[in-house]
C-alpha cells in the first residue's frame, strides 16, 4: 500500500511542497522536513516576520526614492545645458550622479511595475521569472558598484591634491572612467551568472546568497575600506598641517630676516604655507568630502545588515532547531504571526534597522542636490526661460540729454567734441609744449615740428571738421604721430617761457680740481644762471 505523500496537508500555516512545481526561486524556500514530508512557510517571508506595516515601510523608501531620482535628473540636466560658470559641473560629480540614478532605478521600477513578489504560494519569483526582478536587482547592483568606486576615484582625487600635490588631469579622467564603468560591468556579469537576484525582501530584488560574499559583497567591503583608509590619510594629514602650523608662530619674521627662498616646492613649504594650502583646497571640496562620506556610510551600512540577514535565514534553513520556538507558536496560534512576533526578532533584524536601510539608500540623490547644487543653477534656469530684456548700450547721462534735442546729431558723443571750445578747454589741461626736462636739440625739434598737429585755431582746419563730424574710418590711414607730450612718467618742476631750464654752475660752488678750496658756498636757495639767461619776470617763477 502507497501513500501519496502529496495529499498530505502540513499543519497551519505550513504548506505541502510536493503539492508546488519546481518553478521560481526554490532555494528562496524556507522548508522544514518531517518523515518525508518537506513543509514550507507561505511566500513572502517577510509577511511572517515582521509586522503588516512592513510594506508600508518599502512603499515609503520607494517613493523617496523618486524624490531622489528627480534631484538627480535635474542635477544632469543643469550640467547639460546650463553654462559652466553656473553649475561648475566635473566629470567626477556627473559620474557619481548617474551611479545614484541607477541605485535609484532599483527602487522606481518595483513601484512602476508593482510586481508579485512569489511564483507560487512557497517560491519567491527571481530575474528569471520576473523581468521587473531582473531589471531592479540589476540596477541595484550595477548602481552599488558604480557608487562605491566612483567615491573611492573621488576621495583618491581629493587625497591626491592636498596630499602630495598631484594635479590630476587627464590621464586620471581615462583611469576613472575605465575603472568606476569597467569594474561595474564585469561585477554585474559576475553577479548575476554566479548569484543571480530574488525577492529576498521588499518589492526590490536584492543578489541571492550562492557565491554572493565572493562575486559582491567583499569586493565592495574591500573598496569602500580603501576609500575610508583613504579619507582618513587625508583627515590626518590635515591635521598634522594644521599642528604643524601652529608651532610654525615664527615662520614670517626668521623668514624676512634672511635672503629670499623659493616656496614652491612641497619641500621648501613652510607648515604656515601648507596650512593656507590645505585650508583652500578643503574649502573648495568639502561638499565633495561630505558626498564621499555620507555615500559610503550607507553601502557600507546596508551591505552590513544584509549580510547579517542573508547569514540569519540560512541559518536557520541549515539548522531549523535554531528557530523551533518560533515554529512551536506558530504551529500553536493556528497561523497567527502577531502572536509570535517576539520570538521571530531573534531570527531577523529589526524593521527600524531595515527601514533606515532602505530609506538611507534611497536618499543619496537628494544629498547629491543638496551639496553639488548651486543657487545659480535655479537663476540660470530662471534666465534661460524667462525672456530676456533687451540690452541696452551704455550711454553716459550727457549723451543721453543730447539726444532728447531735436537739433542735435545723434551720432554726437562726449568723447567727440561738440565745439571748438571745448577742445581748447580739453587742450589746456595737458601740460604745455614748453615744459620738457632738458633743452630740445635741433634733430628733435625739427622732427617734433614735422610730426605736430596744427593748433585748433589754425586755418588749415575746416569749420565742418568738429565733434558732430562723422571720422572717415574708410579714408586713407594716417601714420602715427609721436606723442609731443607725455603723461608716463613725472617731470622735474621747470621754468615756463621759451628759454631753457634754469641751471647753476658748480665751477662757482665747488673748488676746481688741484686748487685749494677758497671760496664758501652759497646761501642755500640760490643758483647761478647761464650768461645767456635773464632773470624771469616776477609771476613767472
Amino acid at each position: 500500500m502507497t501513500t501519496n505523500l502529496s495529499a498530505i496537508d502540513c499543519p497551519a500555516p505550513f504548506l505541502n511542497s510536493l503539492q508546488f512545481g519546481d518553478g521560481g526561486y526554490l532555494d528562496g524556500r524556507l522548508c522544514m522536513s518531517e518523515a518525508g514530508i518537506s513543509c514550507c512557510l507561505p511566500c513572502p517571508l517577510t509577511a511572517w516576520v515582521y509586522p503588516d506595516n512592513f510594506d508600508s515601510l518599502g512603499k515609503a523608501a520607494d517613493w523617496i526614492a523618486v524624490a531622489s531620482s528627480v534631484c538627480c535628473v535635474f542635477l544632469l540636466l543643469s550640467w547639460l545645458v546650463l553654462p559652466i560658470d553656473k553649475t561648475h559641473r566635473h566629470y567626477l560629480s556627473i559620474c557619481l550622479t548617474f551611479a545614484v540614478v541607477f541605485m535609484n532605478l532599483g527602487f522606481v521600477i518595483p513601484l512602476a511595475g508593482n510586481p508579485d513578489q512569489c511564483y507560487d504560494p512557497i517560491t519567491p519569483n527571481d530575474m528569471r521569472t520576473s523581468s521587473v526582478c531582473a531589471a531592479s536587482g540589476t540596477f541595484i547592483v550595477v548602481g552599488g558598484w558604480a557608487g562605491v568606486l566612483w567615491i573611492f576615484l573621488r576621495s583618491l582625487s581629493l587625497h591626491l591634491q592636498i596630499c602630495w600635490q598631484v594635479v590630476v588631469g587627464r590621464n586620471f579622467m581615462w583611469f576613472s572612467h575605465a575603472v568606476g564603468w569597467g569594474l561595474p560591468a564585469l561585477g554585474i556579469i559576475l553577479a548575476l551568472t554566479l548569484s543571480g537576484v530574488s525577492f529576498r525582501f521588499g518589492a526590490t530584488c536584492h543578489i541571492n546568497h550562492k557565491n554572493s560574499l565572493a562575486d559582491l559583497w567583499i569586493p565592495l567591503l574591500v573598496f569602500a575600506g580603501l576609500t575610508i583608509i583613504i579619507q582618513f590619510a587625508t583627515f590626518g594629514y590635515c591635521i598634522k598641517v594644521y599642528l604643524a602650523s601652529l608651532a610654525d608662530n615664527n615662520a614670517t619674521t626668521e623668514n624676512s630676516a634672511g635672503l629670499p627662498s623659493y616656496t614652491n616646492s612641497i619641500r621648501t613649504m613652510t607648515p604656515r604655507q601648507a596650512y593656507r594650502r590645505v585650508r583652500r583646497v578643503i574649502q573648495l571640496q568639502w561638499r565633495g568630502i561630505a558626498i564621499v562620506l555620507i555615500i559610503i556610510a550607507d553601502v557600507v551600512f546596508f551591505a552590513i545588515i544584509f549580510v547579517f540577514q542573508d547569514n540569519t535565514i540560512e541559518t536557520v534553513k541549515d539548522n531549523p532547531a535554531t528557530a523551533m520556538p518560533w515554529i512551536r507558536c506558530l504551529l500553536a496560534s493556528g497561523g497567527d504571526k502577531n502572536a509570535c512576533l517576539d520570538e521571530a526578532g531573534s531570527l531577523v533584524v529589526n524593521m527600524a534597522t531595515i527601514g533606515a536601510v532602505l530609506v538611507l539608500l534611497a536618499m543619496n540623490g537628494i544629498w547629491l542636490l543638496i551639496l553639488l547644487g548651486r543657487w545659480s543653477m535655479v537663476t540660470g534656469w530662471i534666465e534661460l526661460f524667462k525672456p530676456s530684456k533687451a540690452k541696452r548700450e551704455f550711454v553716459s547721462v550727457d549723451a543721453r540729454l543730447d539726444d532728447m534735442k531735436m537739433n542735435t546729431d545723434p551720432r554726437s558723443y562726449e568723447m567727440l567734441s561738440r565745439d571748438s571750445g571745448k577742445n581748447v578747454m580739453m587742450d589746456s589741461m595737458v601740460t604745455p609744449d614748453t615744459v620738457r626736462e632738458g633743452q630740445i636739440y635741433p634733430p628733435i625739434r625739427s622732427y617734433l615740428a614735422s610730426t605736430a598737429s596744427p593748433p585748433i585755431g589754425s586755418p588749415a582746419q575746416s569749420p565742418d571738421q568738429s565733434g558732430r563730424r562723422t571720422p572717415d574710418y574708410f579714408g586713407p590711414t594716417a601714420r602715427y604721430q609721436a606723442p609731443v607730450r607725455s603723461f608716463s612718467s613725472p617731470k622735474p618742476p621747470t621754468r615756463e617761457g621759451k628759454g631753457s631750464q634754469a641751471s647753476w654752475d658748480a665751477t662757482t660752488t665747488y673748488a676746481s680740481p688741484g686748487r685749494e678750496y677758497s671760496r664758501s658756498p652759497p646761501p642755500r636757495g640760490q643758483y647761478q644762471q647761464s650768461p645767456s639767461q635773464s632773470p624771469p619776470p616776477m609771476g613767472q617763477i
